[in-house]
């Protein structure tokens, strides 16, 4: 049977306009300086966890900035097809990727398919972002201190 993609079973939220000022200032809350309380329909309320605010503030914080939130569990596997969607690049320099170790895989058993952990992919994804910072300062530094490059 096939695999439902993971990334279209996920929960996805998009802001919108009218209640970007809410979302600004919810994602503006410090956790653990606020208790958010959640209310039920017949009355009875109950404290959320602070594990729980910061994801809301996060969330609120990116749907502010006009982001799309998906929620996923760090611990949910991918295809190498669905982290490549993820990364925004190809599924055959993913797997480039994963062959070479850039990004940790495992093969699913008695089978030749990978699947690649959200928490590995998100991982890479900051170690490229890093790079891609630091050599965008060495650029600057260069061209303020007037070196050729």
């Amino acid at each position: 049977m096939a695999r439902t993609s993971v990334l279209a079973k996920a929960t996805t939220v998009e802001s919108s306009p009218e209640i970007q000022d809410a979302l600004a200032k919810a994602g503006g809350v410090v956790p653990g300086e606020v208790e958010v309380i959640l209310r039920s329909a017949d009355g009875s309320e109950s404290v959320l966890p602070q594990e729980l605010v910061r994801i809301l503030a996060a969330s609120a914080g990116e749907l502010a900035i006009g982001h799309a939130v998906t929620v996923l569990a760090a611990e949910t596997h991918l295809t190498p097809a669905e982290a490549a969607e993820l990364l925004g690049l190809s599924r055959p320099f993913v797997a480039r990727l994963l062959d070479s170790g850039d990004i940790p895989s495992s093969h699913l058993p008695d089978s030749r398919h990978r699947i690649v952990r959200l928490a590995d992919v998100l991982a890479f994804q900051e170690r490229r972002a890093r790079r891609r910072e630091g050599r965008r300062r060495i650029v600057e530094a260069a061209e303020d201190a007037g070196l050729p490059y």
